[in-house]
């Protein structure tokens, strides 16, 4: 109930007069069922922009630290990120990957729409990354269709360094379902793993026009959030596949 008071009352319309969002592509969201969802990642706000525009409950796979806060804060925030469609996961150890992928599947195995960033972390710079390979086991394994999701502007609204959100105008981009069904029963081989990644990241590189930088997003990102400054190695361009 929360997930569309937030939708159509609570938030939806300020969402909508900051932004003037208007979607692409959604023709290409299967009205039932199943289905896997590749963002590419620039903003906090694009976790409420795409099931903001999308008719269907979207639900996300978020680090466990939204939901582990303590006090008058931490219990709002673990309220409001449950009731956004958020599930809650934890990204250290060598058990995260395989709890990830638990967490995903029940959605996909309940009939849901599961949307994943698979470069990991925001984009520092507005780039766009290498790509981890968690989505495509999933896809692999559940053999469920893969929509390249296009979020464009949102990084515009509340860039690094301000305060008070920018009315700006954002695009979400939905589309066509990559079809993998060549590699059936091939998951857990980390060449076609990589195949897959990489063919996802090059249709983002395409639907959003951001420059693909062969390095983990994360690799640049400082302990205390900074960035670190690319070398001429890392910024250099390259297909993603």
């Amino acid at each position: 109930m929360w997930y569309w008071l937030f939708k159509y009352i609570l938030m939806g319309p300020l969402l909508r007069l900051m932004g003037r969002p208007r979607i692409e592509g959604l023709e290409n969201l299967p009205k039932s069922g199943p289905a896997l969802l590749a963002s590419n990642h620039l903003a906090v706000v694009d976790s409420f922009y795409l099931p903001l525009m999308a008719p269907r409950r979207i639900y996300f796979l978020a680090k466990s630290e939204y939901f582990t806060g303590t006090g008058i804060k931490g219990g709002f925030q673990r309220w409001f990120f449950t009731a956004a469609g958020q599930i809650p996961i934890d990204r250290s150890g060598g058990s995260a990957a395989a709890g990830a992928l638990l967490a995903g599947k029940r959605v996909l195995e309940d009939g849901g729409l599961l949307c994943l960033y698979p470069e990991g972390t925001r984009s520092p710079d507005g780039n766009l990354y290498k790509g981890k390979t968690g989505l495509a086991r999933m896809a692999l394994e559940t053999g469920v269709p893969v929509l390249p999701i296009a979020m464009v502007g949102t990084d515009r609204i509340n860039p690094p360094g301000t305060v008070l959100p920018r009315p700006t105008r954002i695009t979400v981009k939905i589309g066509k379902p990559l079809d993998f069904s060549r590699y059936e029963g091939m998951a857990g081989n980390r060449f076609i793993e990589r195949a897959v990644t990489d063919e996802i990241m090059y249709s983002l590189m395409q639907m959003t026009g951001q420059q693909y930088v062969d390095v983990y997003a994360a690799s640049l990102k400082n302990k205390d959030g900074s960035v670190k400054e690319l070398t001429d190695a890392d910024s250099k361009p390259g297909d993603a596949a």
